[in-house]
């Protein structure tokens, strides 16, 4: 996943800076192992609405708002995706999901707008030993996202 994603800003001429660290299981320790704030992590979170799954990106400062989403989407039940989900839509572990959809992943992807705050987004680069920091201008014309305020 790291080569598709290198791959993929690459391609767009995006500054990036990759981070190769212990493994790290929550967005505190993803933090301190790349020396950045919280605030600025880029924390992805697979979620079933009712009969699909969507990806959805907030800081890592956040927690997610499921009534926002719910309401947004009319959806009646709302849930995260199962660690076995989560394997067979991306091929990846909990925690180690970067914040992209198409073409890296056939889910609709959407950004809170926490992540706009700021100048740079760093992320899971698809393990949780490899992050990559960049821009937040390149990552939202790369990304294509939809936006909107889901967080608390």
């Amino acid at each position: 996943m790291l080569e598709k994603i290198r791959s993929l800003l690459d391609t767009h001429g995006a500054q990036y800076r990759e981070v190769h660290h212990s493994p790290t299981r929550t967005s505190e320790e993803s933090a301190e192992a790349r020396a950045e704030d919280l605030s600025v992590g880029g924390k992805a979170l697979l979620l079933k609405l009712d009969d699909s799954f969507k990806l959805f990106v907030l800081s890592a400062s956040s927690r997610v708002d499921s009534g926002k989403i719910k309401r947004r989407f009319r959806a009646k039940r709302i849930r995260f995706a199962t660690p076995e989900e989560l394997l067979e839509l991306t091929g990846l572990e909990p925690g180690s999901v970067p914040p992209f959809g198409r073409p890296l992943f056939t889910v609709e992807l959407f950004v809170d707008s926490t992540i706009t705050r700021n100048d740079r987004i760093a992320f899971n680069a698809g393990s949780l030993t490899d992050s990559v920091i960049m821009n937040v201008t390149d990552y939202m014309e790369i990304a294509r996202p939809l936006v909107f305020d889901f967080s608390k």
